[in-house]
């Protein structure tokens, strides 16, 4: 699941308080559920947003 907080579900909040709490624009958020082995999915995410220049 991804989402864009400043956009979806933070859309109530003004955007100088968004700005405050850390919800800048570029911000997305997603969810993997449960995962058995969660190292090993962090360092895949990690490397694919190295490679997408996102980090």
């Amino acid at each position: 699941l991804f989402s864009a907080p400043g956009t979806s579900t933070s859309s109530e909040i003004p955007e100088d308080e968004q700005l405050e709490l850390g919800l800048t624009e570029g911000l997305i958020r997603f969810s993997i559920g449960l995962d058995a082995d969660i190292e090993r999915t962090f360092k895949m995410m990690h490397n694919c947003m190295k490679e997408l220049n996102i980090l």
